[in-house]
């Protein structure tokens, strides 16, 4: 099979190996993202329910420090640090000082920000998996047609439609195609399934902060 594949590759024109290049770097560059997402929700996921494990052991707010530690690579550890950072710099401020937050809402404001940055962090590179998967169908039909090209010149060329003369370009049609569709379908898998990871980690950080707030709402009523 391999013989096979590398023996049209020989077949096809310098053009159609340009095209075939472009989708293998698209293809190589789609799987580096797919590796190092697959990493990070794989850490994210059971970080995030030890987090949580923590966090609603204790009556109190633990320091951040501690719930970093115990489950860093948690988003919500972002998030639990902002609300905490806005909490002290609020009751500080009051007077006399530690009885009440001044602000509650301002502290849910702070974590949302914190959320959002979160959610951009996770995003980074998806339009990336977006684009392969849209863009590499339509730059192997480009090798596509070229091959079609190809091979109606040597039909011309041999005036008779034999298959010595079309076979060239009609390998090139065919492998260009199964190029392009390489290279995009894993992109477009990989981009929806960690979409729908980010939405759900979107949702969870949502969730989070209503109950940090209602947290420091029953601590300080």
């Amino acid at each position: 099979m391999i013989d096979r594949l590398a023996a049209l590759i020989e077949q096809t024109g310098l053009v159609a190996k340009i095209v075939l290049g472009i989708l293998l770097f698209l293809s190589l560059f789609s799987w580096a993202i797919i590796l190092s997402k697959s990493r990070l929700f794989s850490r994210i996921d059971p970080q995030t329910r030890k987090f949580l494990q923590v966090f609603r052991a204790g009556r109190g707010l633990a320091d951040p420090r501690t719930l970093r530690a115990a489950a860093g690579a948690s988003p919500l550890a972002g998030l639990y640090e902002a609300g905490f950072r806005e909490l002290q710099g609020q009751l500080t401020g009051t007077n006399p000082p530690g009885t009440k937050p001044r602000n509650i809402n301002a502290i849910g404001v702070e974590m949302r920000l914190a959320a959002a940055e979160e959610v951009r962090a996770m995003e980074k590179w998806m339009s990336w998996l977006a684009t392969i998967g849209s863009v590499s169908p339509f730059i192997g039909l480009f090798g596509t047609v070229l091959g079609v090209m190809d091979a109606f010149e040597g039909l011309g060329d041999a005036g008779a439609a034999s298959l010595r003369a079309v076979a060239p370009g009609i390998a090139e049609a065919l492998i260009t195609t199964a190029a392009g569709l390489f290279a995009a379908i894993p992109a477009v898998i990989a981009y929806n399934q960690y979409l729908q990871s980010i939405r759900s980690q979107a949702t969870r950080m949502d969730n989070f902060t209503m109950e940090f707030v209602s947290k420091i709402e029953t601590l300080y009523s």
